[in-house]
């Protein structure tokens, strides 16, 4: 029994879910795969994500492979409503309706668990959490995880013996991290900022906190739309590339003090606090990109502000001690909660791996340790090479004495 807002909305999460499958060819190459060879057919997989209809095509794909499938939301304010209607329509268990409070959506998250799934699929490492705690009952042949800030609690896990069971870092494939997380959410969370302000991005100061495969991506569309664009990162091999990539780099406190817009994108907690507040502008623009909302400490800034109003949706403003700080999305991530999040055909290819995750591990999990795995590179390539062709590139092509060279350690200066 699916928890939803409204299943009269089924027939407009029809459109835009079939909207997006225009874009993911990869992953309607991989069902039809699927459909013949039904890999996963008689297993349960629960998963916590995104409800958007992206991840509708996905949860598709798993269904069609002959998985039994139940799904909640990784954020209470990313799930499209009519996505989850038309999912819950077409026999797919849904537990997410958006903006629910936080016991709703533990409650959801236990729901899916209830369903006793064999595999399942995290964004943010949710349910892997609660499956080493209060459900730590159930067992499950493996797990895949979409998000670094995941991977991150994953690998912290394995290395102080807590893992349970294998885990595919999908994040860690090429055709994820340096594509999903880079230019997907580069421009998904300027566009969530756009959409919440109506600001124009030329011209302004834009300090993005932290450099990795997502910071890099914001910085360089705030870069393209004309920003001024300053980037704060405790890494000094990721400072000193934001550096030769024409940013600024300076310290948080340096940067907050020039800032006109700040988007975090750390994976990290507090990376905003009262001294960063203190030394703002009034009228300074605060969003997160990062999976959890603790990046901004709203705790703080609630706490020591006279005053606390929403402007406008996904706008909230804070009369801090003597200044206007504005919040978008709750401190949420931007990209999903003002924006729709990531284009479709940029998530083809994370899916994709996903997809295949599930029958790597269906496939080879009774040989695999209770640790953190990769998907082979071949994956990787095989998803790579699809999408280069549906773009319309074209791969080059060695000669096998190239390739012999390539291999061999004999030949040099002649």
């Amino acid at each position: 029994m699916s928890s939803i807002k409204d299943l009269n909305l089924a027939s407009k999460g029809a459109e835009e879910i079939n909207w997006a499958a225009r874009q993911m060819q990869v992953l309607e190459e991989i069902s039809n795969e699927f459909a013949l060879s039904k890999p996963l057919d008689g297993l349960n997989i629960g998963a916590c994500m995104h409800v958007t209809k992206e991840t509708a095509n996905l949860m598709m794909t798993l269904k069609t492979a002959g998985a039994k499938v139940a799904l909640c939301a990784s954020n209470p304010l990313s799930t499209n409503d009519s996505v989850a209607a038309y999912l819950a329509e077409n026999d797919i268990e849904v537990h997410a309706i958006r903006g629910v409070s936080n016991d709703e959506f533990f409650k959801h998250l236990n729901l899916v668990l209830d369903t006793n799934p064999d595999i399942t699929m995290d964004d943010g490492a949710d349910l892997v959490t609660l499956l080493h705690t209060d459900r730590s009952d159930i067992s499950v042949l493996g797990s895949m995880e979409e998000t670094t800030t995941g991977v991150i609690r994953l690998k912290s896990m394995e290395k102080n013996d807590k893992l349970r069971f294998p885990v595919v870092a999908v994040n860690d494939s090429d055709t994820k991290h340096l594509f999903d997380n880079r230019f997907g959410t580069g421009q998904s969370s300027m566009d969530g900022v756009v959409r919440a302000t109506d600001m124009l991005i030329a011209g302004l100061n834009v300090v993005v906190f932290g450099f990795g495969d997502c910071g890099k991506g914001v910085a360089e569309r705030a870069y393209g739309m004309g920003a001024k664009v300053t980037v704060v990162e405790p890494d000094s091999v990721r400072a000193l590339e934001a550096l030769m990539h024409g940013y600024e780099v300076k310290n948080s406190l340096e940067a907050s003090k020039i800032a006109d817009v700040i988007i975090t994108v750390t994976g990290n907690k507090h990376v905003l606090d009262t001294q960063h507040f203190d030394v703002m502008k009034s009228g300074v623009v605060l969003a997160n990109a990062g999976h959890f909302d603790v990046e901004i400490n709203l705790v703080e800034l609630k706490n020591q502000s006279s005053e606390v109003n929403r402007v406008r949706d996904h706008v909230e403003s804070y009369m801090y001690k003597d200044k206007e700080v504005l919040v978008l999305g709750e401190g949420r991530l931007v990209n999903l909660t003002v924006a729709t999040g990531h284009p479709a055909s940029v998530m083809d290819m994370s899916f994709a791996n996903q997809a295949l995750a599930a029958e790597w591990i269906k496939e080879n999990y009774k040989n695999l340790e209770s640790k953190v795995y990769t998907l082979p590179k071949s994956v990787d390539q095989k998803i790579a090479a699809t999408k280069l062709k549906l773009m319309g590139g074209q791969l080059e092509i060695l000669s096998d004495d190239q390739l012999n060279y390539l291999d061999s350690w004999e030949f040099g200066t002649s």
